[in-house]
C-alpha cells in the first residue's frame, strides 16, 4: 500500500471552501504584532501585503474568509485590503466573490530579478549545466529562515509548483536549504536551531531539530547536499555551494531528480563534478 504524504500540522478547512495549509510565502499576523509599538511602523500597509501574500499560494481564488484565516487579520481589514488591491489592478473578484491576483503584481518579481546580477548570470550557466547531464537544475538564495528560487534550467520538466522561481521553501526541507545552512557560523546556525519549528512534508521527511543537527553536521562535512523525498514525493536533488570572488557563499543550486529516485552514492558520480564546475563558473562571475 502507497503511504500518503503527512500533512503538515495547523492546517484547517474554511466553510465552503479548499484546505488552507501554512505557506513560507504568507506573512503572519504574529509577524505584524511584532512591531505595533513602533511609531513608523505601518501596519495597514503589512496587512495589505500579507493579503497580497495570502493570494500567492498556488494560484487559488480565496474568499475573504480563507485570507482572513491564513493571515490571521481580521474578515473586515481583509476585505479593505482586497478591494484596494483589486481597484489598483493587482488582484479581481470572480462571480463567486472569490479573489485572484492579477498579472500586474509580476512587476514586483521582474523589477528584483532585474536588478539582481546572480540570477541574470546563473541562468546560461544552469541552462548548459541541465543539457550536459539531463536533469533540472535551479538556484536559490537564503532570506530569514527560506530559501527562495532565483532561477531554473529553461530546459526544466519539474512540474511542481513549489519549485518555481520566486517561490520560498522552509530551509530545513531542500538540498538547497541544507548546504546554506551548514555553511553558517556556528552560532548563527545554533539560533537557528532553537527557533526552527519542523513540519513534516512527507513519511520519509526529517521530523526532529536533533535528526536536522546531526545531517547538517554531515552536509558540512562532505561539502554537499542530498535529500530524497522531503517535500515531494519521488523527487530528490543533490545541492553544492556558490560562492562569489571573494569567497562568500552567496547562493546555492542543485540538480533535481523527478519520477525515479536514485540513492546518494548514483546522484554523486553521476552529478556533483558537473554541479561543482557549474558552481565554480558562476561564482568566478560574482563580485561582492
Amino acid at each position: 500500500m502507497t503511504q500518503r504524504p503527512i500533512e503538515p500540522t495547523g492546517h484547517s478547512r474554511v466553510a465552503g471552501g479548499p484546505a488552507i495549509f501554512p505557506d513560507p510565502n504568507t506573512l503572519p499576523i504574529a509577524k505584524i504584532d511584532e512591531f505595533c509599538d513602533d511609531p513608523d511602523f505601518v501596519t495597514s500597509l503589512a496587512r495589505g501585503l500579507a493579503v497580497l501574500l495570502a493570494l500567492s499560494d498556488k494560484k487559488r481564488h480565496l474568499s475573504i474568509a480563507q485570507v482572513s484565516y491564513c493571515t490571521g487579520i481580521p474578515r473586515a481589514a481583509v476585505r479593505r485590503s482586497l478591494l484596494t488591491l483589486a481597484k489598483l489592478g493587482f488582484a479581481a473578484c470572480d462571480d463567486t466573490h472569490q479573489f485572484y491576483l492579477r498579472p500586474r503584481v509580476l512587476s514586483f518579481s521582474h523589477a528584483y530579478l532585474s536588478a539582481s546580477p546572480i540570477s541574470m548570470l546563473a541562468q546560461p550557466v544552469l541552462d548548459r549545466l541541465s543539457e550536459s547531464i539531463g536533469e533540472a537544475c535551479s538556484l536559490a538564495v537564503m532570506d530569514g529562515d527560506d530559501i527562495v528560487y532565483l532561477c531554473r534550467s529553461t530546459s526544466s520538466r519539474i512540474m511542481s509548483p513549489i519549485l518555481n522561481v520566486g517561490r520560498r521553501q522552509p530551509a530545513y526541507c531542500t538540498s538547497l536549504g541544507n548546504i546554506l545552512l551548514s555553511l553558517l557560523p556556528q552560532q548563527e546556525l545554533d539560533a537557528y536551531l532553537n527557533r526552527v519549528h519542523i513540519l513534516p512534508f512527507t513519511p520519509y521527511a526529517i521530523d526532529t531539530v536533533a535528526k536536522l543537527r546531526v545531517l547538517l553536521d554531515k552536509v558540512r562535512e562532505v561539502g554537499y547536499s542530498f535529500m530524497s523525498q522531503q517535500t515531494v514525493l519521488l523527487l530528490c536533488s543533490l545541492a553544492v555551494p556558490v560562492s562569489d570572488t571573494s569567497g562568500n557563499h552567496v547562493a546555492a543550486i542543485n540538480v533535481i531528480r523527478q519520477g525515479q529516485l536514485l540513492e546518494v552514492d548514483e546522484m554523486t558520480a553521476r552529478f556533483l563534478v558537473p554541479l561543482q564546475n557549474a558552481a565554480r563558473e558562476l561564482g568566478a562571475l560574482l563580485t561582492p
